[in-house]
């Protein structure tokens, strides 16, 4: 790991989270690089601050970001989640062709 990034570890953590709602603790500690335990805190720190929500799937978790909310800093308080993640998430992938019926 570097010595210092221009996002934080709570930036890591939602720009995952978009990637993938579905997205484990361990996995997200993996990619962020940071404890499990951390990302426990991190969003706990999202959903009381309301970028994030969190539902149940029997035994998993599934996030919701809620892209409209500010940015915290008065620096970049005129912008929204939305318009960082788009930025770093990159073009939409497009869907695949469906299968072809099998010839007859």
């Amino acid at each position: 790991m570097p010595d210092w990034t221009f996002f934080t570890n709570h930036a890591h953590v939602l720009l995952c989270v978009a990637r993938d709602p579905d997205v484990r603790h361990r996995d997200l500690a993996l990619q962020v690089g940071i404890t499990e335990r951390a990302v426990q805190r991190i969003v706990a720190d999202l959903i009381a601050a309301g970028y994030l929500s969190r539902t149940r799937d029997g035994r998993r978790n599934r996030y919701v970001l809620q892209p409209d909310l500010p940015l915290r800093h008065p620096l970049e308080r005129e912008h929204r989640i939305g318009e960082i993640l788009a930025v770093l998430q990159g073009p939409p992938v497009p869907a695949a062709d469906p299968p072809a019926p099998p010839a007859r």
